[in-house]
């Protein structure tokens, strides 16, 4: 299957700043250099504790490192649906309705203003309940329904996260590999050192070792040098 980027308007929803390049940093960067229209809908950012040397991140730290990562990136624009520590780690708290209203209808990247053809949400069977209740609630917000009503995509992928193997339900290989180059691999790696709070040193799954290594896994599977793993939710052809 080849795709005619050129034709495409991509969305990406990430629960947090980071997802997206995790998930599909080398898709974006094919993606963009082809001519697509790429934008990032993020659900939730806050203040967290983490393992740095400095032991947390600011939300500040945060949009400056999401303007680094767009500018790098090309994206047409983004999105931050629900700031705050009142929901950051804790949108398994807001109201299913509440979350698919703002995917369907009510954010200015929602998916009945933008009316992408692509997209690309994270995978249900994540630990991370943020990353659950997003899947879930774009999962309700592209349910079957007349098309002269509500915008359907074409395609509909989740992305997978190396941390995502540590999950308690069973899930399938990725049932769609999109080839990397070099270049676009090397694009995903910056995007993610970009992101400096986040990053982290190997064996971490996010780190620079990790996240080449599963593009060598995912693109030995289809026979290429490297490679990005999706589960198609949606596909019309």
């Amino acid at each position: 299957m080849t795709t005619d980027w050129s034709q495409e308007r991509i969305l990406v929803f990430a629960p947090h700043p980071d997802d997206e390049t995790l998930g599909c940093g080398g898709l974006m960067s094919k993606a963009k250099a082809g001519g697509a229209e790429v934008f990032v809908q993020f659900m939730t950012v806050g203040d967290t504790a983490d393992q740095s040397p400095k032991g947390f991140s600011t939300a500040e730290e945060r949009y400056a490192e999401i303007k680094k990562v767009a500018d790098h990136f090309g994206w047409d624009d983004w999105h931050m649906a629900l700031p705050g520590d009142e929901y950051h780690l804790r949108l398994d708290a807001v109201p299913r309705v509440n979350l698919t209203q703002i995917i369907e209808s009510s954010s200015p990247l929602s998916v009945s203003r933008l009316r992408p053809t692509v997209v690309i949400a994270p995978h249900r069977t994540s630990y991370n309940q943020d990353h659950q209740v997003t899947a879930e609630a774009v999962h309700t917000a592209l349910r079957p329904s007349d098309r002269e009503l509500r915008h359907h995509p074409r395609l509909v992928l989740a992305y997978e996260e190396a941390a995502d193997q540590w999950r308690l339900e069973q899930a399938p290989s990725p049932n769609l590999i999109v080839e990397l180059s070099e270049k676009e691999v090397g694009d995903k790696l910056l995007g993610m050192e970009l992101y400096g709070s986040q990053s982290h040193r190997h064996p971490h799954t996010r780190s620079e070792l990790t996240l080449r290594s599963l593009a060598v896994l995912r693109g030995m599977q289809a026979g290429v040098a490297f490679g990005e793993g999706f589960h198609i939710l949606r596909c019309l052809a």
